[in-house]
């Protein structure tokens, strides 16, 4: 019971992870149908800003309070992260809009091995520590063990998904968005700016992954310039496990796919006597996508697909 209760917990921070960028995949998709595969890259680098910040900011800042320092590390991630990926959609992805859609799928591909090349130039290909800016000392947890670090990615996921449904549903520019998703040339009838939407769509999108990024180091504890590669990619299993196109079947999919890994991780070492062991956590994410694919392809929820005028 104490190893099914640990497992639940560990899938739950590690779906949290998922579904942060999973809602960027599935926000884009939804809007100008694109799979954004360099989305994952965009978590890397949000990742290596912070750390190139709480760096500097620990030498220069003595005495102030590592949760602190930890914040605005994230604050600048999602700043650098945004524009990065406003420059991108401007650049790389709306010249190639009404173009045939392997084209961009194309480019984002060629996108996402540019910024590993450029953070590798930067940053340098050595794996580098990540910093533990909380309390590193253990919670129980009816004889699982939580940290504090788990419980803040815990917590900000659910504020900041809380968040993003009420501006998606309650704002203008969620209004917007929808309108723009179900049908472009409609919205710029109406007076909204579909340019200025799909930006927005790709700045809030490249806010999440910094997150997802700075509490994906936080948790694993290091950084380089290859580690966005698999969490975007099993965050792009997720939207899809979920319903690619649908908010909450991105949230759905990352958690689901993150207890499924936890869970398969801790059990399957047990049933082959050790032989099998968390190194094969990463088949799960594919035996899932396989299994969606074929007996339900629109995924769990279902993406929402309006009638076109």
């Amino acid at each position: 019971m104490e190893t099914l209760l640990q497992q639940i917990i560990n899938g739950l921070v590690l779906g949290s992870m998922y579904a942060l960028v999973a809602l960027g995949y599935t926000m884009v998709y939804g809007i100008i149908g694109l799979i954004n595969f360099a989305h994952g890259d965009v978590l890397m680098i949000g990742a290596l800003t912070s750390w190139t910040i709480i760096a500097g900011m620990r030498e220069s800042m003595l005495g102030v309070p590592g949760w602190l320092i930890l914040l605005m590390a994230t604050i600048i991630a999602m700043v650098v992260c945004a524009a990065l990926n406003f420059t991108i959609e401007k650049l790389a992805y709306r010249p190639l809009r009404n173009s045939p859609r392997l084209a961009p799928l194309i480019t984002a591909i060629g996108m996402s091995i540019l910024l590993q090349t450029i953070a590798m130039i930067i940053w340098k290909p050595n794996p580098k520590p990540y910093p533990s800016m909380l309390s590193s000392e253990p919670i129980e947890i009816g004889g699982a063990v939580i940290s504090l670090t788990q419980i803040v990615i815990l917590a900000t996921t659910v504020i900041v998904l809380a968040l993003l449904m009420w501006m998606v549903n309650r704002t203008n520019l969620g209004r917007a968005m929808r309108a723009t998703a179900e049908n472009p040339r409609v919205a710029a009838l109406m007076g909204i700016k579909p340019d200025v939407v799909i930006s927005a769509t790709f700045i809030i999108g490249a806010m999440l992954a910094a997150i997802a990024g700075v509490m994906w180091a936080s948790n694993y504890g290091t950084v380089q310039h290859a580690m966005g590669f698999m969490p975007g990619l099993k965050a792009f299993v997720a939207a899809v496990m979920g319903g690619i196109g649908n908010l909450g079947g991105a949230v759905l999919g990352g958690l689901l796919l993150g207890l499924i890994e936890a869970l398969g991780a801790g059990y399957l070492g047990k049933l082959t006597g050790g032989f099998l062991g968390s190194q094969y956590t990463d088949i799960f994410a594919f035996i899932v996508l396989a299994l969606v694919l074929t007996l339900r392809p629109s995924g769990l929820l279902g993406e929402r697909v309006a009638d076109r005028a």
